[in-house]
């Protein structure tokens, strides 16, 4: 299940849609991304975020494809927000489930490392010196060659 929206989302909620008549699956595992308050060498006050519709439902369906292909997977959800955020509110959610932690901690962060590189969101940071488009980051593009590697794929 995949979500772009401006409304917040109740982790609580999304983990119970993971869990509840799952029992197949003995590990869930989810990260929720926030509005921190300082970018790259920025004090931020806010975040606003954009996308295209279409391109994104699709780039995040992909995404998803291809952590089923790498992964036994069970459930996979991802919510990421879109329009104005303040502080420490929520942008994302990446919950999965799998037989084993291992596959669902590995299917995880990739599904982040590849949303950071791939999903098509533009986000601009609202900062004391005024708003700034954030450009993709060195660390995030680097974070994709522990996928390129054979052994990235557990079951």
């Amino acid at each position: 299940m995949i979500s772009v929206q401006f409304q917040d989302f109740d982790f609580g909620h999304e983990y119970q849609q993971l869990a509840v008549n799952n029992s197949q699956d003995g590990a869930v595992v989810c990260f929720v991304g926030l509005v921190r308050d300082y970018n790259q060498a920025h004090s931020v006050t806010g975040l606003h975020l954009e996308h295209y519709p279409g391109m994104t439902q699709k780039a995040l369906e992909s995404i998803v494809a291809e952590a089923k292909s790498r992964w036994s997977l069970g459930r996979v959800r991802i919510i990421h927000r879109v329009g104005d955020l303040g502080i420490s509110d929520q942008i994302v959610f990446v919950g999965v489930t799998s037989r084993h932690r291992e596959a669902a901690f590995a299917a995880n962060q990739f599904i982040m490392d590849y949303l950071k590189n791939f999903a098509p969101f533009w986000k601009k940071e609202l900062t004391i010196d005024g708003p700034c488009w954030v450009a993709a980051q060195t660390k995030d593009q680097a974070a994709l060659t522990r996928w390129q590697a054979p052994q990235a794929t557990m079951t």
